[in-house]
């Protein structure tokens, strides 16, 4: 159970976390394909119910214990450490199982007056004991991250991805194959695609289980820790009461963040609800199922392509926590400075290239990973395109949060994300009715630009450390080119090639004009990653 550092740490959550995406991609894009836009509706409502709740008792909690377990491992506090972990399995699983209870038994009048999709309800029923297995795996993670050892959290992360992907699958394909059988146990009339969306929202609860049940495996093979320490600890009470002030604006500026969720749920519905046939796509659907067909295709597809890369640079949040807490903590100012500039570089070497590539060959990875729903694909292109800023924003905003966190100012973010959720809906009401599907990308992008300017400035007053733009300018030249590429190539080998080649031959090109321009345009590696002293 060795340490790692900020670097190390974070490659093994981001390894781990691209192959949970790809887990997660072989689960979700079939998925898409069989249910259709409006049977992701179905889906994606559950998961816009469900996810407030579940930030609310998971989300802050993992960094909580991950805070105090990290500044007792600075002063050699290991038991402390291990009672942190114990106290907060007791509080946190009966906070779950209240969350859980909460999404069991309001389902029905959430599904209708929230999210106008009563066909949801069995799908928020089956993904609400997600909740309680959740908050135990989040402790379990949040430990073993303070002490700077990511591995328990990677496999973890990897287990719930195969679980998920296998029985959400399996079950969401035997309710289709089967669908006389299984619409025999419910009233008349069900809709047979209410009942496979819950059967594939089933294998994300299943996942859940199976992510926590990693732990005690994990433990059978594991040889016990031997931490030497001083054995201080701190009341139980004490310990409490730091893990719910630092876990509650954490879990309460998560719910905001995943408002955003609920705030498209409502507003794309409502908005396009009232005159359908203006906002009509090229599919030939009925006027009733035009909302539902575009929230679904916006939040199934749109912004489950959005997130492949967010999702991979939110382990450099996981990942530098423990280095910043440990420098603040010591008040070693270079060590604050130089691993801040390292978390930033690293989300945006990873980000910008990306939304540039993504941005440009949209079309042409949404027709690959969607080929089954063209409709929906035609509908999702232009919000992707314009979601690509925003996912540079978000992606360099949460190592930022996390800092944050680290410092000793877990509130700030939540203050941040209430304005940005506000400047969300009111972009959402203002461009959906003007750009339809793209308004409520524009107002994401905004929204998210506002949070990381405003985050960023808020953690470099409170630190006083500075902030070295240059060092940023090779990565955005050298993006800048990988889009140009990506874009030249697409344009000279569409007629030849077929679709598909062409996306490869050009992201791989992009790939390698970006690699070349950023090796020649930074002096040396060394010389590019070195910060200078924060005294």
């Amino acid at each position: 159970m060795k340490k790692q550092d900020f670097i190390k740490g974070s490659l093994i959550l981001m390894l781990s976390a691209v192959i949970s995406k790809i887990l997660g991609a072989v689960f979700k894009i079939p998925l898409t394909n069989i249910l259709g836009g409006v049977g992701m509706s179905y889906f994606s409502c559950a998961y816009s119910i469900f996810l407030p709740v579940y930030a609310l008792s998971v989300t802050g909690l993992s960094a909580s214990v991950s805070r105090l377990t990290a500044q007792s491992s600075a002063f050699g506090m290991y038991e402390n450490a291990r009672k942190v972990r114990r106290t907060a399995i007791i509080i946190f699983s009966v906070l779950g199982a209240f969350g859980s209870l909460i999404i069991y038994f309001t389902a029905k009048p959430f599904c209708i007056y929230i999210g106008d999709c009563p066909e949801a309800e069995l799908a928020v029923r089956l993904i609400a004991p997600s909740v309680f297995f959740g908050c135990i795996t989040a402790v379990e993670r949040g430990y073993y991250e303070g002490l700077s050892n990511m591995y328990p959290t990677a496999f973890s992360q990897l287990a719930e991805g195969i679980v998920k992907m296998v029985c959400g699958l399996f079950l969401c394909i035997y309710v289709v194959k089967n669908s006389d059988t299984v619409l025999s146990y419910f009233p008349e009339g069900t809709d047979i695609r209410s009942i496979s969306a819950a059967a594939g929202i089933l294998g994300v609860t299943l996942s859940s289980v199976g992510s926590l049940l990693f732990f005690p495996v994990m433990k059978i093979f594991l040889r016990s820790e031997k931490l030497h320490n001083d054995n201080t600890v701190m009341s139980g009470r004490d310990i409490s009461r730091e893990l719910i002030v630092t876990a509650l604006p954490i879990g309460i500026s998560a719910v905001v963040t995943n408002l955003t969720s609920l705030i498209d749920l409502g507003t794309i519905t409502a908005i396009t609800g009232r005159n359908p046939e203006r906002y009509r796509p090229l599919a030939d659907i009925s006027a009733q199922d035009i909302p539902h067909f575009l929230y679904g295709s916006f939040a199934g597809i749109t912004l489950t392509v959005f997130n492949l890369i967010p999702s991979v640079t939110n382990m450099l949040g996981k990942g530098i926590l423990p280095s910043i807490t440990e420098a603040w903590e010591s008040h070693d100012k270079n060590a604050l400075q130089k691993n801040t500039h390292q978390a930033l570089l690293a989300s945006l070497f990873i980000s910008a290239p990306s939304a540039s590539g993504m941005g440009i060959l949209a079309e042409k990875i949404l027709m690959f990973l969607y080929s089954g729903q063209p409709d929906e694909v035609l509908a999702s292109v232009r919000p992707l395109q314009y979601l690509m800023p925003g996912m540079i924003f978000l992606c360099i905003s949460f190592p930022v949060f996390s800092m944050l966190q680290a410092i000793g100012k877990p509130s700030v973010p939540l203050k941040i994300m209430i304005i940005g959720t506000l400047i969300k809906l009111c972009g959402n009401i203002i461009l959906i009715p003007l750009m339809s599907l793209s308004g409520a990308a524009v107002s994401t992008t905004i929204s998210y630009a506002f949070i990381l300017v405003i985050s960023l400035i808020i953690y470099l007053r409170a630190t006083g450390i500075q902030l070295y733009l240059s060092k940023f300018i090779p990565v955005l030249y050298s993006s800048l080119f990988c889009g140009i590429s990506a874009w030249i190539a697409d344009t000279q080998l569409s007629p030849y090639l077929s679709s598909n080649q062409t996306m490869f031959i050009s992201t791989a090109i992009g790939f390698i004009v970006y690699m070349g321009i950023f090796t020649l345009t930074k002096k040396s590696e060394e010389a590019y990653f070195s910060i200078p002293s924060g005294g």
